[in-house]
């Protein structure tokens, strides 16, 4: 049984949340202040959060941030819950690590399905290579670590999902689409932007060697060859 962490300070939220999670078969804790969701999640160590952007105690950001700078718990997968829907938000979400961005009022269909699809590209990964170079950069599949140069680079799970799937298919053109569907899982369009925060966030912690990853106008992205 997956086990799902709610950190959410709207505890009527939070109890729907759960009913709802319980019902479709998941195990579900829920907490409603951040540092208690920091410190839980530390101990219980979920296979996903659901965390709320504004909480008492500590905001989502910087629970979220805390997560991915701790290496037990970078991996986590983590979808934020926040009223606020502006570009600028969802930009600030992805870049301290979130995986996905659901903002309130949401159906809680969609919710479900996106969970879903978080586990279902988790199970669905292929092997890949025990290691795979560009240049500077390494990929370790077997420990799932990367680095760049010989020092590690702490990418959370998402991004290492993205690296890779490009690694793979070396100077092959991917459009946006095609990443949506085999990294994030979705199975209908979702926004674009999405996949261009996550390669900007990605090329930044890969350093000057993140220029290997080309933007294609108007198409997606692709490893350049070396």
């Amino acid at each position: 049984m997956k086990h799902i962490l709610v950190v959410e300070d709207e505890k009527d939220l939070a109890d729907l949340l759960a009913f709802n999670l319980e019902k479709d078969g998941y195990e579900v804790t829920c907490v409603h202040d951040g540092s208690v969701g920091l410190d839980t999640a530390r101990k219980k160590m979920p296979d996903l959060m659901l965390l709320d952007l504004m909480l008492p105690g500590m905001l989502g950001t910087e629970v979220c941030k805390a997560l991915r700078m701790d290496r037990n718990t970078s991996k986590i997968p983590i979808i934020m819950l926040t009223a606020k829907g502006d570009e600028i938000d969802r930009v600030v979400g992805f870049e301290v690590g979130a995986d996905d961005y659901i903002v309130k009022p949401f159906s809680m269909r969609e919710l479900l399905l996106r969970i879903k699809a978080v586990f279902r590209r988790q199970e669905a990964e292929q092997p890949a290579p025990d290691v795979l170079i560009f240049g500077d950069i390494v990929i370790d599949n077997q420990r799932h670590l990367t680095s760049v140069s010989g020092k590690e680079v702490e990418l959370t799970s998402t991004e290492y999902k993205l690296l890779l799937y490009l690694a793979e298919r070396p100077g092959k053109l991917v459009s946006r689409e095609t990443l949506l569907q085999n990294v994030w899982g979705y199975q209908n369009s979702g926004d674009t932007r999405t996949v261009d925060t996550h390669i900007t966030r990605l090329r930044g912690k890969l350093g000057a060697p993140g220029d290997l990853i080309k933007t294609v106008r108007g198409f997606g992205y692709k490893m350049e060859e070396i």
